[in-house]
């Protein structure tokens, strides 16, 4: 019998022993919510009583624009900024700022700027995906304190669209839909003060269970994805791969991650890409858990949900994400090239997470905001052990029209003690955009598969 089936069984068994931090689902009234007064995934659907948000009526078109070679173009390339917040005006419109945003601005007060457009509420998935989400409000649970889920596999998407607590909104963010799969060519830089940087070349493969060929139940009850990077370039790093079974609940049964070091040609386990263990070929810039802007066990911290707040936030981010752009002219000193950049003002959940007694981790405190319609973190502000501003995540959104996908085009990750910067995830001259829904089987994602992935 397989370990990994029989840790998945121990999983199963660990959760009928913890019956009392069970934080039970809700009724089939609050399921009938979701594509009435809510969206399909649990946002509000009417506008803002300004009429500076609008109502939301379905998304964007699968039609919207042209595609080429993967990439989109703008649905609104016409469209101009309504207005640039600088370090000149910022206080007239702090309300709307995250604080980090602040810092930001007056960190780079003669480059930093956020240009906001008329907002557009362009997010929407598959009817199979919204049902999915339905069926997580009366059959899910958090389980463990919050740091698995149960009854997960009848639906597989969208945990708590109608969320009642910090933590439950911070796992609509991990369980949110990206695709049945994906792959991606992209690239990751961490530039100097001065502007200089070196790209780090990826290919990222990603996949859920249930499109796996030859996963099982087991799979589809303990992992709630795989995940496999390898490194393309530069020649010193490339054909190193990291390999992640990704598991729902990591207090039980921790993540499994392998890595291929092509150098010594061997494999061996590395349980230290978790929590604040360090990035893949991210030169001290970003921690295991910033990618995706947070990932992996919630278990260290608690988690506060503050409620709902209107922020100007990245969004729509066809211009940044566009083929016509040079790496060059988006990776600037300091920050990316923030002419590129597009912000709208939208709802968010606002969550704080603070470390819990005890626990280990170098950011003592985060402050997420989540975008109500698509469930992915925004914004992300970080703070160091003595209570002081450290980094500001970002994630620049789009959405993959075509394949009904809201998704990353880009993530930054701003140090303010060391005016550094991390961006990952743009592909803008590679020879393809991401593509959706290709073929995977359960040996793809073996530790044995990792060598022949890092001579490819």
């Amino acid at each position: 019998m397989s370990k990994y089936i029989v840790a998945g069984r121990l999983v199963a068994f660990g959760f009928s022993l913890i019956a009392s931090s069970v934080m039970a689902a809700l009724p089939q009234s609050e399921a009938d919510r979701l594509g009435t007064e809510l969206t399909p995934l649990g946002a509000q659907k009417e506008g803002n009583a300004s009429g500076t948000i609008p109502a939301w009526t379905g998304g964007l078109a699968v039609d919207a624009a042209p595609i080429e070679r993967g990439f989109m173009t703008d649905p609104f390339a016409g469209e101009k900024p309504k207005f640039v917040i600088t370090a000149a005006n910022y206080e007239q419109y702090s309300a709307n700022l995250s604080e980090g945003q602040v810092a930001m601005l007056q960190t780079y007060p003669d480059t930093y700027r956020i240009p906001v457009y008329e907002t557009r509420r362009t997010a929407a998935v598959p009817d199979s995906i919204n049902e999915s989400a339905k069926r997580s409000v009366t059959n899910v649970q958090a389980v463990n304190d919050g740091s698995g889920l149960s009854g997960f596999e009848s639906s597989r998407y969208y945990a708590f669209p109608i969320p009642k607590s910090g933590v439950e909104v911070i796992w609509n963010h991990m369980t949110r839909y990206k695709g049945a799969s994906l792959k991606r060519d992209m690239v990751q830089v961490s530039p100097y003060p001065n502007g200089s940087y070196s790209l780090v070349r990826f290919n990222d493969v990603f996949s859920y269970p249930e499109t796996v060929t030859g996963a099982t139940n087991e799979h589809m009850r303990t992992v709630l994805f795989f995940y496999k990077q390898r490194v393309l370039s530069p020649a010193r790093l490339a054909g190193g791969v990291l390999l992640a079974h990704e598991t729902i609940d990591q207090v039980l049964d921790p993540r499994r991650v392998w890595l291929y070091n092509a150098g010594q040609r061997r494999v061996r386990r590395a349980p230290q890409v978790a929590y604040d263990g360090p990035g893949q070929a991210s030169d001290g810039q970003r921690l295991a858990d910033n990618l995706d802007l947070y990932n992996g066990s919630p278990d260290r911290y608690d988690w506060k949900l503050v409620g709902k707040k209107e922020l100007y936030i990245p969004y729509n981010s066809y211009h940044l994400a566009s083929p016509k752009l040079k790496y060059s002219d988006i990776f600037k000193a300091g920050h990316i090239n923030q002419d590129y950049t597009r912000y709208e003002l939208h709802r968010v959940w606002e969550v704080v997470a603070t470390l819990k007694p005890g626990q280990r981790h170098v950011h003592a405190e985060r402050r997420f905001y989540v975008d109500e319609d698509t469930w992915q973190i925004a914004i992300q502000d970080m703070f160091d052990g003595r209570g002081a501003l450290w980094r500001v995540g970002e994630g620049h959104s789009v959405q993959f029209f075509k394949q009904q996908v809201p998704m990353y085009a880009g993530e930054t990750l701003y140090d303010l003690q060391n005016r550094r910067y991390l961006a990952m995830g743009f592909s803008n001259e590679e020879s393809h955009g991401p593509v959706f829904g290709e073929k995977a089987a359960l040996n793809d994602y073996s530790p044995g598969a990792l060598r022949l992935e890092g001579v490819r």
